[in-house]
């Protein structure tokens, strides 16, 4: 029986360690239910991470048409999001566990569609005739209220997850605390981070209106007005 307050991790360390050194050569030490769940897929929770961050650019980078984008979106939202969702992890809320892992890439899809909202929405502008800058800026305040729709809709949907108790609350609880958490510092933060980061990568986008001052060009308009 793992003690309170002791992550199942820990536990496990110590019971390995005890028994590398109690058993005879030869013996091993097997699990079941959660602590061979732990075992067996904690592992690769590293690579399941690295290759859905890689599918969800893939897919961007489509959607965009573009690889700044697709950056942009995700450096100035995910990191942000995951650091906030891991903070209540160090103060002892909840542990990194499976179940935990789970939300953590969960959260990675939430959350980058409040980058989405506003990358989108900023380059409309740019070819609508807008600065740069002001494209943002303005794509920031337009794009506020869905994204705090977004987030409180996901906030309040997993709410009950935190406040879970009886048998099986504790895997509830993380998959709850790290989705809140997560969404609510990383929605707060990309308002401001993602602005900044597209400043300073997105590429100046031409105005659709604008007329090309290529010469064939001219010359086919010329032809066209002579007709």
């Amino acid at each position: 029986m793992v003690p309170p307050g002791v992550p199942l991790d820990r536990a496990l360390r110590v019971l390995e360690d005890e028994a590398r050194v109690n058993l005879p050569q030869g013996f091993t030490v097997d699990y079941a239910g959660e602590s061979r769940q732990l075992r067996t897929e904690g592992s690769k929770f590293l690579g399941t991470f690295l290759l859905s961050g890689i599918l969800i650019y893939l897919v961007l980078a489509a959607q965009f048409e573009s690889f700044r984008d697709p950056f942009i979106i995700l450096a100035g939202s995910v990191p942000l999001a995951i650091s906030g969702a891991l903070l209540f992890s160090f103060l002892g809320l909840t542990t990194l566990n499976i179940y935990s892992q789970v939300g953590l890439i969960t959260l990675v899809g939430l959350v980058s569609k409040n980058g989405i909202l506003i990358v989108e929405f900023a380059n409309h502008l740019q070819e609508s005739g807008m600065d740069k800058l002001g494209a943002i800026i303005e794509a920031a305040g337009t794009r506020l209220r869905p994204i705090l729709m977004t987030t409180a809709a996901t906030v309040i949907g997993h709410f009950p997850l935190v406040l879970a108790k009886g048998p099986g609350a504790g895997a509830r609880n993380s998959i709850g605390i790290m989705l809140v958490s997560g969404m609510i510092i990383g929605t707060l933060f990309t308002l401001f981070v993602v602005p900044s980061i597209y400043v300073l990568v997105a590429r100046t986008r031409a105005s659709v209106s604008t007329k090309s001052a290529d010469p064939e060009v001219i010359v086919s308009e010329q032809e066209e007005a002579v007709a």
